[in-house]
């Protein structure tokens, strides 16, 4: 798949089919995705990577949580920064109401945030869930790292006829995918990454984007 086809494609699939992924696809995958750029080579990303099984038991028990009404563990790191200001608010509210609307979920819905838990917490039915960690010791440039190998690691599963969901839910339930996964006191969950074959006959959503001219300046060309 050409580069530019891979980021158009690339978007946030939220119904997934239960068609198994191949480990050996995988590992494609993330043996070329090491090749992500990394301040220093330090290389800071630790990925667990869980599926069959113990992904069944995973999201049985974080829909428990989330149907039950449980607010989730307390927070490592901000999801969005306070007094979110435009046009950064309008941004996400736009695509906020876009999602949900797409799967039934109407804003004035009085359950809901129940509801998004809990289609969450399954993953949005995905067979894999890539959980990615950092060092407590890491800072904000590690984060950048991971970040940028995570897109990498969405651009290589596009190519081969993959979709992806990032999930920074999962860190609502973070001691319930330590315990899961085996990740020690050390580490920091960053966010989970569903991953699998779309679902057919779910109408794709497309989020909006703001035109370049927005976010860019060209200077001295």
């Amino acid at each position: 798949m050409d580069v530019y086809e891979a980021v158009d494609s690339r978007r946030a699939v939220r119904a997934f089919s239960a068609e198994p992924v191949r480990r050996e696809v995988l590992e494609r995958v993330l043996t070329a995705a090491t090749r992500a750029p990394s301040s220093g080579n330090l290389q800071p990303w630790h990925l667990y990577v869980v599926t069959g099984d113990p992904l069944a038991e995973l999201k049985r028990r974080a829909t428990a949580r989330a149907q039950a009404g449980d607010p989730g563990d307390e927070r490592e790191y901000p999801m969005y920064p306070a007094g979110l200001a435009s046009p950064y608010l309008d941004r996400f509210s736009a695509a906020a109401a876009q999602r949900y609307a797409a799967l039934g979920i109407e804003r004035d819905d009085p359950d809901r945030p129940r509801k998004i838990a809990a289609l969450n917490s399954e993953a949005f039915g995905a067979p894999v869930v890539l959980f990615c960690y950092l060092d407590r010791a890491m800072g904000p440039g590690q984060w950048g790292d991971a970040g940028m190998y995570l897109q990498t690691v969405m651009l290589l599963l596009r190519a081969e006829g993959l979709h992806s969901c990032p999930q920074v839910m999962w860190t609502m339930y973070r001691r319930t995918v330590s315990q899961a996964v085996g990740a020690d006191d050390g580490l920091v969950l960053f966010c989970g990454v569903a991953v699998g074959f779309e679902k057919r006959g779910v109408p794709a959503l497309r989020t909006g984007r703001a035109e370049m001219t927005e976010t860019v300046c060209f200077i001295g060309m």
